[in-house]
């Protein structure tokens, strides 16, 4: 779940946002520092996380348990201060002519409007999602459709809030929001379930095997090694999010075949 998530967002959001803005926009700008500290914390929690479990031996499994959940709070910590302390300035971008043009709106934006429309989305998109997956699994049944085609689906439906913001970014010339949205997402799947699932992990007694396998792993280092060039000049264009999304058309390439 992990894994399809970094894929959903990094290639599937912001490859057809940065494809969609490309086209429409040319070359769209954003704050690189963003963009590299989102991947090389990716890059590193997957890697602790997802990778190294690989090797460790099942004998110790409850020490390197132990050691994941406190590297990813130490990460999360670090990732929340930078986001709203001395270096929020990474995760934001300058658009002046955005925002002369809203300014007057913004004045006027009201946030327990905002903060409230959020909560009921989220519950609206849990409680769809999970009538969803019931009724999939019910009308796939017996169609000879493979099991994951329902899995795709509710997790389309689950970030279809992610995706309508992201594109609607994209085509307003707002590659920054973009970029926030899907690295920060892929971000957030990564360093807060982890540590969910080891401490459950870790309280049962039952391991879980959270390592990728060989494709899996193979496909996440892709992603990130073209996200890190893409994203290293402060501007995207369509070829850049052509490439990402080629990535996420593989994945549901592989998925579909089983791997």
């Amino acid at each position: 779940t992990i894994y399809s998530a970094v894929m959903l967002d990094i290639n599937g959001i912001l490859g057809l946002a940065a494809l969609m803005g490309g086209i429409k926009h040319g070359e769209q700008s954003y704050n690189d520092d963003s963009a590299r500290s989102y991947s090389v914390m990716i890059l590193t929690a997957m890697g602790v996380s997802m990778v190294v479990p690989e090797f460790v031996p099942d004998s110790s499994w409850k020490a390197y348990s132990a050691f994941t959940i406190v590297m990813m709070i130490m990460l999360y910590a670090l990732f929340l201060r930078m986001q709203v302390g001395p270096h929020s300035y990474f995760f934001s971008y300058s658009y002046p002519e955005k925002r002369r043009a809203n300014a007057q709106e913004e004045e006027h934006d009201s946030k327990t409007l905002s903060i409230s429309l959020l909560v009921v989305g989220v519950i609206v998109i849990g409680a769809l999602a999970e009538v969803m997956s019931k009724a999939l699994d019910l009308g796939l049944e017996g169609t000879g459709a493979p099991p994951v085609l329902a899995a795709l689906l509710v997790a389309g439906i689950s970030a279809a809030p992610e995706i309508l913001t992201a594109l609607r970014a994209a085509m307003a010339n707002r590659m920054q929001s973009v970029v926030n949205i899907a690295l920060g997402a892929s971000l957030s799947t990564v360093i807060l379930t982890v540590p969910v699932m080891e401490g459950i992990a870790l309280y049962t007694g039952q391991p879980f095997l959270m390592a990728m396998t060989p494709i899996q792993s193979v496909m996440v280092f892709i992603t990130l090694i073209v996200a890190a060039i893409n994203l290293n000049d402060g501007e995207t264009n369509a070829i850049e999010g052509m490439t990402h999304f080629a990535l996420f058309a593989t994945f549901l390439m592989l998925t579909f075949i089983g791997l």
